[in-house]
């Protein structure tokens, strides 16, 4: 084992080399260009809270977040995931893994895609002019090789392209992993750093930064009961991820000489903790695990996405996987707000069972 830490050293070492802007400020949505990378490409990953980078088995669409996750027993596998997002955008994610013995490398190929539905073209007077064309695409190769029985090491090198009428802008990215496996104590734990890279081509001439993560994740699977819960850490590179929202403030009537009541720093501090930790859980029934059932909780997306004064679901989230013959389909819910949710559809199959 001794002899693959250096080499795993160097690798994450050579990755931190590529640009990695950041913006300034604290607020995580909206600093981005390329964003839609951040968003879950499974079913799967959308029911258990939009994040999991913790999970070693023979699906796929898991090394579309750690390239880490590849695998031998994923050879063969494909993943079809249409995410229907908010308003009328649509969102998808396509996967093959093939698996090359000689070398012990296991390689995946994948397709994400991000379409804004239609936009009036309109004038300053409000005239119609037809339609804004937008929409964005990035292509995905992977590969990954154990280097012990229980760490395996894995990079996603990704090509974006974006087009926003007019406007058209390219990105290089990458993604490095690192995932250890104790299959004796059922558990495992991801470690990733995701985006990190430049754009190749602006918009307009303004170098703008990419959605880098570093995220830290652990699952474990109980010993007497068909569940697994997980825990993912979040923007770990920036610790204060909190908006403060002036809208948010104590709104009530004021005497002349108050002053407005300051946050507990304690109370601030936990909020923000735990903003930066996604929870899920999935329980795996029946033969081959054929049926499952996902529940997940994203603290930070209810923090941003409440609505004052109301009740809401936001944050939290669920799915439904069902193994039907050699086929597997998966269901995904997310709340995001009161205005609705998305709905995440997945299809998945060995294709070496057919051919």
């Amino acid at each position: 084992m001794n002899k693959f830490l250096p080499q795993a050293g160097l690798y994450f070492l050579l990755l931190f080399q590529l640009p990695v802007s950041e913006a300034n400020g604290q607020i995580t949505g909206g600093q981005h260009v390329f964003n839609f990378l951040s968003l879950p490409a499974s079913s799967r990953v959308t029911g258990l809270g939009g994040m999991q980078i913790a999970v070693k088995d023979d699906d796929p669409v898991f090394a579309a977040t750690n390239p880490a996750a590849l695998n031998a027993d994923m050879d063969g596998h494909i993943a079809i995931n249409h995410n229907f997002f908010l308003s009328d955008i649509q969102h998808g994610y396509v996967a093959y893994v093939h698996h090359l013995d000689k070398i012990g490398f296991t390689v995946q190929g994948g397709l994400q895609y991000m379409k804004y539905g239609d936009i009036d073209r309109a004038d300053e007077f409000g005239n119609l002019m037809g339609k804004v064309k937008a929409g964005e695409t990035a292509f995905t190769l992977g590969g990954a090789r154990s280097l012990t029985d229980r760490i395996s090491l894995g990079l996603n090198l990704r090509m974006a392209v974006s087009t926003l009428d007019v406007y058209q802008s390219s990105a290089l990215l990458a993604d490095a992993g690192l995932m250890y496996a104790d299959t004796a104590k059922r558990l495992t734990i991801g470690l990733v750093m995701r985006n990190a890279g430049t754009q190749l081509a602006t918009y307009s001439g303004t170098r703008e930064p990419l959605p880098f993560d570093i995220q830290l994740g652990i699952t474990r699977r109980l010993k007497h009961l068909p569940f697994r819960f997980g825990i993912v850490a979040h923007h770990l590179q920036k610790w204060d991820i909190r908006f403060n929202d002036p809208n948010a403030e104590n709104d009530d009537f004021l005497i002349i000489g108050d002053t407005q009541p300051t946050e507990n720093k304690a109370s601030a501090a936990i909020d923000n903790f735990f903003r930066h930790l996604v929870f899920n859980g999935e329980f795996l029934l029946g033969p081959r695990e054929g049926f499952r059932l996902r529940v997940g909780y994203n603290h930070l997306r209810k923090r941003e996405l409440s609505v004052r004064n109301y009740r809401s679901l936001a944050g939290f989230s669920g799915g439904i996987g069902i193994r039907i013959k050699r086929f597997r389909v998966d269901f995904g819910y997310s709340s995001y707000h009161l205005a609705g949710g998305v709905v995440h559809l997945g299809v998945g199959t060995n294709l070496r069972e057919f051919f």
